[in-house]
This record gives structure tokens, sequence and C-alpha cells, in this order.
């Protein structure tokens, strides 16, 4: 029992003693600290002088200009730069001539009250015919109507089917005084034309 004591006492003074030794560093190490120099760092400031003649209006942009409200008029056209000796196409303008003699019945002359023209449509040159200068005739029979018109067209004989067409197209807007008959207008069948196609020289 008293040996457990003994043992105690030594391992407590063994414990005081380094606690007291591990003090002592502690205060010496803190005073040389407190004592030695500190290392200060430099800080190194670099004035700008400043720009007293800055121009802060050059970095606003300019405003663009506003359209014009009206555009601008057109020049007159400078017609003495035209040059005449320039090559021209020279298109002559086709002449169509439409057979008038209209024979009746038997090839006898028109009689009193018989059908007469009132008017007559030039026909529209083909334009095929006309890039190749062809030139010919039509001969087409129809019937003058109780009202004047025409109808039932019909090609007898033609030099090109590229004129047939518009013969017939003219033919149709022929318009006659109707044949009278006992003080009636009656229709005229058989009633003949001739429509010649010819290019000016």
């Amino acid at each position: 029992m008293i040996g457990r004591y003994a043992f105690s006492i030594v391992i407590g003074i063994v414990v005081t003693m380094s606690l007291l030794f591990i003090m002592q560093l502690l205060i010496v190490s803190g005073k040389q600290a407190l004592t030695d120099p500190r290392e200060r760092h430099k800080l190194e400031f670099v004035r700008i002088k400043k720009n007293e003649n800055l121009n802060l209006y050059d970095i606003i942009p300019d405003k663009p200009p506003k359209p014009p409200e009206t555009p601008p008029e057109t020049p007159p056209q400078d017609m003495d730069n035209i040059d005449p000796d320039a090559p021209t196409i020279d298109v002559p303008r086709p002449t169509i001539t439409a057979n008038t003699d209209i024979g009746g019945p038997g090839s006898m002359n028109i009689a009193e009250g018989d059908y007469l023209p009132i008017v007559r449509v030039a026909p529209v040159y083909p334009s095929r015919a006309l890039s190749r200068g062809l030139e010919g005739f039509v001969d087409m029979s129809f019937t003058v109507t109780a009202t004047g018109t025409v109808k039932d067209p019909i090609v007898l004989q033609s030099t090109s089917s590229l004129f047939e067409r518009a013969a017939t197209r003219a033919v149709l807007k022929f318009k006659y005084k109707p044949r009278v008959v006992d003080g009636i207008p009656v229709e005229v069948v058989g009633v003949k034309t001739r429509i010649t196609f010819e290019l000016e020289d």
C-alpha cells in the first residue's frame, strides 16, 4: 500500500517538473520573438499623372445623317450622247389586203335588197408567217345570217395553213346588211371572199 503511494508521488513530481521545464522554454522563445526585428515588406506605388487633355466627346459616335424625304430626281437623258450610227432593227409593218369582191349566187351582181358588207375586219398577220417572210391568201366560204353576222366559216383554199386561223377569226367579225325577201331578212349561204396576206417592200 505504502509502495503504491510512493510510486504515485514520484510520478507526480516527474510530470510537474516536465511541465515547468516546457513552460520555461515557451517563455524564453516568446521573449526572443518579441525582441527580434520584424521583416517588413515594402509596397511600391507608381503615380500616374492625370491626363488633363482626355477627350471624352470622341467616345460618343456621331448620329447618322437623316435620309432624304424625297428621292432625288432622275437626271434627264443626254440625247446628244446617242450614237446615230448604232445598228437598228427595222421591222416593216405588214400590209394586209382583203378582197372585197363578194359574189352572190351564180356570180350575179348584188341586187336591191341583197346582203351588203358593212364592217370588214383586217386579220392579224401570223407571227410565224411574219418571221418567215411568207405571203399568201385564203379563200373563205361562210353564211350571212338574218341578223347580219357570219357563221360556219369554211376554208376553201389557202397557200399556207399558217394563214387559215387568222383568216377565220377575221371573217367571224364581219358585219353585213342581211338579204331581205318580201320584207323579211333571210340567211345567205355560200358567200365567198379571199383574204390576202402581203408584206411591205
